[in-house]
Formats: C-alpha cells, sequence, structure tokens
C-alpha cells in the first residue's frame, strides 16, 4: 500500500502532525527531508486572516528541514484545499534528502509570485504550530532556535487563535 502513497515534504505549520491530521486523516510522518538550496520565509500572504505564512525560495547554499509523510492519493485534494492550491499557494514537486541521505521525490507548496509580501509578519499561533512540528520531528537545536527568532505578531482575533492551538489540547 505504501507504493501507492504520495510523499509530501512538510516545512511549515504542516509537519505538526496533529494539524496535518486534522486536514488529511491518512498522513503518516516518515522521516527528516532536507531541501537544499532553498530559504524558509514567513512572506505568503494568507487570504484568510491577511498575515504571513511560510513560503520556500531558491537560495543557494541555504537549507530548508521539514517532515516528509506519506498521504494516501485520494486526500491529495483535501489538502490542496486547505493549502490553498490556486489560491495563493502553486504545488511544486522537490528533490529532498532523507535522515540516510536518500533522495526521495516528493511534492510541496510554495507561494505565487502575486501573493508574496514580505512586509507582513505570521501570528504568534501560527509560528506556533510551525515550532510544534519541528520539535515533534526533532529537527536540529540550531533550526528551531532560528524558528523561535521569527517576528511575529499577535492575531487581533482572539478566538481565532483560541481554535487554532485547541488542537494541542487533547495531547
Amino acid at each position: 500500500m505504501d507504493q501507492e502513497r504520495k510523499v509530501y515534504f512538510a516545512y511549515g505549520s504542516n509537519m505538526s502532525v496533529q494539524r496535518l491530521k486534522a486536514r488529511v486523516p491518512s498522513a503518516k510522518p516518515f522521516g527528516i527531508g532536507t531541501l537544499d538550496d532553498h530559504r524558509l520565509m514567513f512572506r505568503k500572504k494568507s487570504k484568510r486572516d491577511c498575515s504571513a505564512k511560510c513560503d520556500i525560495a531558491p537560495d543557494i547554499g541555504s537549507t530548508v528541514l521539514g517532515v516528509l509523510f506519506k498521504i494516501d492519493p485520494g486526500e491529495e485534494k483535501a489538502l490542496d484545499g486547505a493549502e490553498g492550491l490556486g489560491k495563493g499557494y502553486c504545488k511544486k514537486d522537490v528533490d529532498v534528502s532523507d535522515a540516510r541521505g536518500r533522495h526521495v521525490r516528493a511534492f510541496t507548496y510554495c507561494a505565487d509570485s502575486k501573493h508574496i509580501q514580505a512586509t507582513l509578519r505570521p501570528y504568534t499561533w501560527y509560528v506556533k504550530h510551525v515550532l510544534a512540528g519541528a520539535e515533534e520531528a526533532k529537527l536540529p537545536k540550531w533550526y528551531i532556535d532560528d524558528l523561535k527568532k521569527v517576528e511575529a505578531v499577535v492575531d487581533p482575533d482572539p478566538d481565532r487563535e483560541k481554535r487554532e492551538l485547541a488542537i494541542y489540547e487533547s495531547s
């Protein structure tokens, strides 16, 4: 059955297993992925709340770490919808390395150039999703420390923050 599953590289809030499983119940993490010559940025403008979300950009010498997931192909459209495919994000095939240095072909999402706004900041709850996933995956300390330095702002809608972070209360 695993041969039939699609490989997804999550580098932002979907690194959080709980967050991704709420969107794609079949998601199963199977390791850390490394995307070379790319940089993680918080610059994609969200249509839902107008804050910054994660994006990746080519950058020679930089590295983006993330989590590799296998998902059932039938749930890929649900993930496309949750990620805003065609409404801010594009799907991209990437070659990542797994923990053993093997190349893995995966799909991921990156911001459409019309939805990039470098001056935006993410909400604190969004960065918490990213950090939760990074810590669950046991990404290197230096990477987690860099994520903790991301400038975030408090969401003016406290109810949205509560809803977003409620997935962690049951664990």
